[in-house]
């Protein structure tokens, strides 16, 4: 079994992306991989919210352990709450 874990912490805007490579101990949760990838500090304003979070597009929990080659998703909040936006189109 391996001592290190190399995954992907990503996250995207209308205007770009972000996307860092991270070495971590075996065990090292989601939300440590979040905060060794730095993307936080990157985009002014980024408040990492623990709901958001998504390895594989699947939500997850911040203490959820991280496998080899995972690929961690910062997730926005929405602009629009999407019944919201139904309803414009209908209307």
């Amino acid at each position: 079994m391996a001592e290190r874990i190399v995954v992907e912490v990503v996250y995207a805007e209308s205007g770009r992306q972000l996307f860092r490579r991270v070495e971590l101990p075996f065990g090292s949760t989601v939300m440590q991989a979040v905060e060794a990838s730095g993307i936080a500090g990157m985009v002014e304003g980024l408040q990492i919210d623990p709901a958001r979070l998504g390895v594989f597009s699947r939500k997850v929990q911040p203490d959820d352990v991280l496998s080899d080659g995972d690929r961690v998703e910062i997730y926005r909040p929405l602009t629009l709450d999407p019944k919201e936006a139904r309803r414009k189109r209908a209307g």
